[in-house]
């Protein structure tokens, strides 16, 4: 879940978690694991004028989105789009079976089976070892939390040699609407991966920072009280319904200004621990939401230029729940946007609420830049 709300930049700052500067003083992540591949698998795109003409979407919500069109998968579950990335990023970093340490798969929406471990899955259809094998599930945050405990644990043995993180998700009705249920964020279908290496990649994380909010967490709640599983809950996911639930108990202004601070605090954290200014960076992997989002929550508070980000190509894909800051990455790299000896921004936020944002340094053209690949 991708926000939320169009805020400003006013209010205190919320505590930071994780490996970032929090309350009790530890110091934010910086010269981390090298990035030694990555990938992503994208169904092909169903334009918005079909979107509308099926009746999927409405000309306001299509309008007030910019989304040109929606990645959606044929038969396609989550965690199988998430190993065909998988196996992708793992030959583009010529990482074998041995090579990997630990494996983490994000995800936001229903992976295909209950009471099923979707990360075992990848590992088995992926990787082919037997190290560990776990799901984070921290909603649209999911991606850039595995990254932080993926590097977290490689930098806790010199045994470890690397690590692979996967997304992947199908917002498939009718449990979920891709246009209505989170007005002002497309969902889209896709699996996303990256790997990390402790030793040697084309890229190195020099920063990554996470804040955490938990006073947030009741927008995508509502105040609906605990329970079982019941008949009588809603047959389609509805977010609208929470935040505005929720908006009337805080007040607007009070809680916008809460999601602002988070995302500030990531932002500037993370180019302060990576000792750069927002002006160093070339590339800007944001979150795939929709354009009014994109516009309160980046561009007009940061001054950041559209063109400058993954805006005009995430547009064509929608929002792939976790998986938006690799699928990001990945697109800079591969059509050169960020070269060698370059900076890019990757961003993410989810429900929680929590944000992260890393700043990662192009060190090396690798050689699949510029493939088609089977996005």
């Amino acid at each position: 879940m991708t926000g939320g709300l169009d805020a400003g930049r006013d209010g205190r700052a919320p505590g930071t978690g994780g490996l970032g500067a929090g309350r009790d003083g530890r110091a934010p992540m910086t010269g981390g694991p090298y990035i030694a591949g990555c990938a992503a698998w994208l169904p092909l795109a169903v334009p918005t004028e079909r979107a509308l003409a099926a009746g999927e979407c409405d000309a306001s919500l299509a309008a007030s989105t910019g989304m040109l069109a929606v990645a959606v998968a044929d038969k396609e579950t989550g965690p199988e789009m998430a190993a065909r990335a998988a196996r992708t990023a793992l030959a583009r970093a010529g990482a074998g079976p041995a090579g990997i340490d630990l494996v983490l798969h994000a995800s936001l929406y229903f992976q295909g089976h209950h009471l099923w471990a979707p990360a075992s899955y990848v590992q088995r259809a992926a990787v082919g070892n037997a190290c560990p094998a776990m799901e984070v599930r921290q909603v649209s945050n999911g991606g850039m939390a595995a990254l932080e405990l993926a590097a977290a644990y490689l930098d806790a043995s010199g045994d470890r040699t690397g690590a692979l993180v996967t997304t992947g998700d199908r917002m498939n009705p009718p449990g979920f609407d891709r246009w209505r249920s989170d007005p002002g964020t497309v969902y889209a279908d896709g699996g996303t991966a990256l790997v990390l290496s402790r030793t040697a990649g084309f890229a190195r994380v020099r920063s990554l920072v996470t804040v955490s909010d938990p006073e947030l967490e009741g927008m995508h709640r509502g105040g609906d009280a605990f329970g079982a599983p019941s008949l009588d809950e809603p047959a389609t996911v509805d977010l609208d319904l929470h935040k505005r639930a929720y908006v009337r108990e805080m007040g607007r202004a009070a809680t916008a200004a809460k999601v602002s601070a988070g995302q500030e605090a990531a932002l500037t954290g993370a180019l302060e621990a990576a000792g750069a200014a927002l002006g160093d960076i070339r590339g800007f992997a944001l979150p795939h939401m929709g354009l009014r989002r994109l516009r309160a929550g980046f561009f007009t508070p940061f001054g950041i230029d559209p063109e400058r980000t993954t805006w005009p190509w995430s547009r064509h894909v929608g929002h792939l729940g976790a998986g938006d800051p690799i699928a990001g990455f990945d697109r800079l790299v591969a059509t050169g946007a960020v070269g060698p000896g370059e900076l890019c921004l990757l961003a993410s936020v989810g429900a929680g609420f929590s944000w992260s944002c890393a700043v990662v340094e192009v060190l090396s053209r690798p050689a699949w830049a510029g493939e088609r690949g089977e996005t």
